[in-house]
Parts: C-alpha cells; structure tokens; sequence
C-alpha cells in the first residue's frame, strides 16, 4: 500500500478528517477530533504510527521485524509500521483498530455526535 492509497483508506472512514497539525511535514488523520493515524511526509520509507492496544503493541512488535514503537508518541499505546515492508491486509487491519480503539474511547457526548454522521459512501 503507498501513501495515497492509505490516504484514501483513511479518509474513507466515518468523521475522519485530514490535517497538518504539527506542520506541512506530518500528515495526520483525526476521529472526530482524536488522532488515529500519524505518518511523516519527508521520510525515505513510508511508515504510519498507529494507536495500539498495549498488549497487542507488544506482541506485534515481537512477532514483526516492520512494527516497532512509534517515534515521539508513548509507546505503549502507539506502534510505527513500515507501510513498505507490512502487507496491505495487515496495514489495514492495525488501521481499523487504531480507529476503533480511539471512537470506544469517545464521551457520550461524542459518541452521540459520531453516530449521527452521515455514513462515507
């Protein structure tokens, strides 16, 4: 998976949005306002930082040579997955739970808003 097709993958889901928070060399991708998915734009290799159940993080990061703790995020919640060595499918799968992990993470309140946004067709 490249960079743009990641970048559609994200924004195809319900209230995400895309920004440069952090400035024009970091490409985040937000829930309702909460970060899911970090990548840099400057680097040599494409690679995302992904939030990570902690036990899972470990485990992934045991079992893949392409998974490792993400660089200035807390690595115990968060991995970095080299896009260019990680399978498409197993990109997506950690992308999905990164998502999921931070909309079970949403206030009432939120979680009300999220649930009445329009579905991505």
């Amino acid at each position: 998976m490249n960079i743009e097709e990641f970048r559609e993958y994200c924004i195809s889901k319900k209230g995400v949005t895309e920004e440069l928070p952090f400035g024009p060399d970091t490409l985040v991708y937000k829930v309702m306002g909460k970060i899911f998915a970090i990548t840099p734009l400057e680097s040599e290799t494409f690679s995302v930082g992904l939030k990570c159940n902690p036990a899972k993080a470990i485990e992934l990061r045991e079992e893949f040579e392409h998974i490792v703790g993400a660089y200035h995020m807390n690595k115990t919640h968060w991995n970095t997955v080299n896009c260019e060595k990680a399978p498409t499918k197993q990109l997506k799968e950690l992308t999905d739970h990164s998502y999921e992990l931070v909309v079970s993470g949403f206030t009432k309140k939120m979680k009300l808003e999220f649930d009445n946004l329009s579905p991505i067709k």
